[in-house]
């Protein structure tokens, strides 16, 4: 998951919390929407752990040597 699929979950999951007044039977949409927020921001938490480790925003830069027979 990105950085951008985590927005939108947060972004979507912010919307069935606070701006949604439907009800269902059984269904907490509210609920629903919180999971939503906490799973964007462990993916956007994940996003950036993983990009620091890889050398995302380091500038490393990999040089390969190939020898000529």
């Amino acid at each position: 998951m990105g950085i951008g699929v985590s927005i939108l979950l947060i972004a979507v999951g912010a919307i069935l919390t606070w701006a949604v007044h439907f009800h269902l039977g059984g269904v907490s949409i509210h609920l629903i929407g919180v999971i939503l927020m906490v799973v964007g921001a462990i993916g956007i938490l994940l996003s950036l752990i993983f990009w620091s480790s890889w050398g995302g925003a380091t500038g490393r830069r990999r040089t390969v040597v190939q020898d000529e027979y």
